[in-house]
């Protein structure tokens, strides 16, 4: 009896892993796979504010391309991306080395970077619109305070509309990548560090040479993350332009959102929302090659 308490364990304890997970797995599979193959067949069918399961081919994709409005949030999207990747990388860095100095104060400046993080999209976008609104926000501020031609209306100007969305991302999404830095600092060896401190090194160099390579998985981290997240940025658009004024701050996202759900046009929303798709995995896919190839190389 005993022998087959001890197999039954064995097994529970081999099998108990996989049957917490399949849940969750199975959740991931039909939500994100099911729904994506979902979307990419209704690409292909004439769809509008109903289903309609008519073999059309390409025309929905044919129609796309041909949208001036969906160039617009192209070109848009080319704009916020660097912004939004590059300024939350190179910020949250240099808040990691800041912090990293055993400075006073550590906990509250970290827990002050942080809380932007605490806050949803949503949260984040309402704030920032009450301070970006003309009539109430900083611009207001600075007139009441004897500024009288002090202007901060990026979110109504066509011209910083755009930007203004890019400064709402970039101040959520520091934050956390801060704290990814941090964690890669803390990991690395002081031993190191050390080292090279007594062959004469001085401390920018100890940073450029020694300290940056190695937190190359961070930034791969951080970029696996940050990538599809700005790509698909939605919330932001909604809650501060609604895509405006005109078409000056529209990103593929809210395009698709708007094309799907509004405009009942189900089949162009869904050919939008497949050429997101395939542009996040074209961008990760040879990045993640690579960089597995890269590690076997070193290891």
């Amino acid at each position: 009896m005993s022998t087959q308490n001890a197999s039954l364990a064995a097994r529970l304890d081999r099998w108990l892993p996989q049957l917490v997970v399949s849940p969750a797995f199975a959740i991931s599979v039909l939500f994100f796979y099911g729904l994506s193959v979902w979307i990419g067949a209704l690409s292909f069918t004439s769809s509008t504010s109903n289903i309609k399961w008519n073999w059309v081919g390409f025309s929905q994709y044919v129609r796309l391309f041909s949208d001036d409005t969906w160039w617009v949030a192209v070109r848009n999207l080319l704009k916020f991306l660097p912004l939004t990747i590059g300024l939350p990388l190179i910020l949250g860095a240099l808040l990691a080395i800041l912090l990293d100095q055993k400075i006073r104060a550590e906990g509250a400046l970290r827990t002050l970077f942080l809380y932007p993080l605490a806050l949803s999209w949503i949260v984040a976008g309402t704030l920032w619109r009450w301070m970006l609104a003309p009539d109430v926000g900083i611009q207001a501020f600075l007139r009441k305070h004897g500024f009288e031609h002090a202007s901060f209306d990026w979110i109504v100007n066509a011209d910083f509309a755009i930007y203004a969305i890019a400064l709402v991302a970039v101040w959520h999404s520091t934050g956390f990548v801060m704290a990814m830095f941090i964690a890669g600092l803390r990991g690395i060896d002081d031993s190191i560090i050390k080292a090279a401190r007594i062959d004469g090194a001085n401390m920018p160099r100890v940073y450029w040479s020694i300290i940056l390579p190695a937190l190359r998985p961070t930034v791969f981290s951080a970029l696996l993350i940050l990538l599809p997240a700005m790509i698909k940025t939605y919330d932001l658009v909604v809650v501060l332009t609604q895509g405006g004024p005109g078409n000056a701050s529209m990103l593929p996202a809210y395009f698709m959102f708007d094309r799907f759900f509004t405009r009942d046009q189900m089949g162009l929303g869904s050919a939008a929302g497949s050429i997101i798709l395939m542009t996040c995995i074209a961008i990760a896919v040879p990045y993640i090659v690579l960089e597995l190839k890269r590690q076997r190389h070193e290891s």
